[in-house]
């Protein structure tokens, strides 16, 4: 996917997780756990 992303102009970062703005990504099911944590923090702040 990430040949794909590129060719269609997009950014593929690899990295466990990515939050940009109030978007939070992954790459794979090993980083649920990262992914989880890193979409609590973005509720937590946004509630705050």
């Amino acid at each position: 996917i990430a040949t794909d992303l590129k060719n269609a102009g997009g950014n593929y970062i690899d990295k466990e997780v990515v939050v940009d703005g109030n978007l939070v990504t992954s790459r794979i099911p090993d980083d649920l756990p990262a992914f989880c944590r890193s979409t609590l923090e973005l509720i937590k702040a946004y509630n705050k």
